[in-house]
């Protein structure tokens, strides 16, 4: 197991549980990981007059045509048990004056379904509530502060993993290894994400998939050349009741639209008005219900109470990656993947809001169970020579750097404009493509195939 966020801390936990032993590689204290700062909710169909039919209906619609409909099924009927099984393992939602849960509603979601935290913590909660269950689990070790340079591959299976302190055996590999936002220049992530699990996994050998799809958070904060900026403002505080506003302090744009249509209604604003941002109106949403972004606006020398605050959109979450099915298994055998880093076409072309995190147990769950019907290889090849080296970032903006090469070979073959990709050249959608996904091999190569 790789990654020591949500979705590599759910699913290490899930296949100890199982009866595996496990090995969890983390480049950061477990506590520490990019989940921790997750300000989104889970999103699960919990309420007496909402349904997995209407939760799937809501997503597909916001995938923009191209979400895999078994994907899709696997999610919205699996998490509301998942929501109720954190419960009961002691993690604590927040609940309304009654004592029930109390659901939030977010972009282009038709029902409150979101299930938070501490208002915008529910990172905070999550992570470090699984790094506790994950510390005492016997049948885990934690190998942190240390990263993964390699998959232990000969092209033909993958065979465990090549890190800094040496190498990691195991009949099945998990990656969990987060997103590659952090490769455009504003961005809501933490700088390691930069896509290493698919850099991983194409060298050795698995495909890549949805690669030109990246989503862009509509309210990220926007003070230009200051350590905020780009700093995330959850769409929740959307739902509950926040205004956009241009450059003449009116309304322009429906807030709880998905996240694409949101973001191209800002960036059309932004062109008309000749600003580098608009307006988020905040005054009238209670500082105690998202206490963490009230206090980080404040760090910025901002006060949301008697302003509206300068935001503008940024990177901030990759609808594609390491190619897999619904159970997390890549094309390369004894490979899996989940979370951010994979691909199951449950997303399509625009993530619906809070599915991701529901996504990473759920499938997690998947994931697990499956790896455990790997058997171990009778013998291992010798580990290859290519070595990733996170911290080269001359490297992150060259040709040769195998990601970039990837996403432009996708981006560059799909010619239309859908969802979180947008062609200038090519700014109609085309239905003749709605369930193609493209899809890149370890050679670097494009094809089209039908995830319907």
């Amino acid at each position: 197991m790789v990654g020591g966020g949500a979705a590599g801390l759910w699913s290490a936990l899930r296949a100890a549980e199982l009866g595996a032993r496990v090995g969890l590689v983390s480049r950061t204290p477990l506590r520490e990981s990019a989940s921790f700062w997750a300000q989104g909710g889970l999103a699960a169909a919990l309420e007496p007059d909402d349904s997995p039919d209407l939760h799937a209906a809501d997503t597909t619609a916001a995938g923009r045509g191209l979400c895999r409909t078994a994907a899709v099924r696997a999610l919205v009927e699996e998490a509301p048990a998942v929501v109720r099984d954190l419960i009961a393992r002691g993690v604590v939602f927040d609940l309304d004056h009654e004592g029930r849960l109390a659901l939030g509603l977010e972009g282009g979601h038709a029902h409150r379904r979101i299930v938070h935290a501490g208002g915008s913590q529910t990172g905070r909660e999550l992570t470090s509530k699984l790094a506790a269950m994950v510390a005492v689990q016997e049948r885990i070790e934690a190998i942190e502060r240390t990263s993964a340079l390699a998959l232990w591959s000969d092209g033909e299976r993958c065979h465990g993993v090549v890190t800094n302190e040496g190498l990691v055996g195991a009949p099945a590999t998990i990656l969990a290894t987060g997103g590659a936002a952090a490769l455009w220049r504003r961005t809501t992530n933490p700088r390691g994400a930069i896509g290493a699990g698919p850099v991983l996994a194409s060298l050795a050998g698995a495909d890549l998939a949805d690669l030109e799809f990246c989503q862009f958070h509509p309210t990220a904060l926007a003070i230009p050349d200051a350590p905020h900026d780009g700093a995330l403002i959850t769409e929740a505080i959307r739902g509950e009741g926040a205004k956009l506003l241009g450059a003449d302090g009116e309304r322009f744009t429906e807030e709880l639209a998905p996240r694409d249509a949101v973001t191209a209604a800002i960036l059309e604003r932004m062109r008309v008005d000749g600003t580098p941002s608009v307006d988020l109106d905040l005054r009238e949403i209670d500082p105690a219900r998202f206490p963490n972004v009230f206090a980080s606006l404040a760090k910025a020398g901002l006060d949301p109470r008697t302003k509206p605050v300068p935001v503008a959109p940024a990177a901030h979450y990759t609808m594609g990656g390491i190619a897999v099915d619904i159970d997390g298994r890549s094309s390369l055998p004894g490979l899996y993947a989940v979370g951010e880093c994979s691909c199951t076409g449950l997303h399509g072309a625009n993530r619906l809001a809070s599915n991701s995190l529901s996504e990473c147990f759920v499938f997690g769950s998947r994931a697990a169970a499956a790896a455990l019907g790997e058997e171990a290889a009778a013998s291992c090849p010798e580990p290859p020579e290519w070595r990733f080296n996170p911290d080269d970032l001359a490297r992150l903006v060259s040709n040769p750097y195998p990601l970039a090469r990837a996403l432009a070979a996708s981006a560059l073959d799909r010619r239309e404009s859908r969802g979180g990709h947008l062609r200038r050249d090519c700014p109609d959608l085309d239905h003749s493509l709605d369930g193609i996904h493209v899809v890149v091999s370890p050679k670097g190569t494009a094809h089209h195939e039908d995830w319907h």
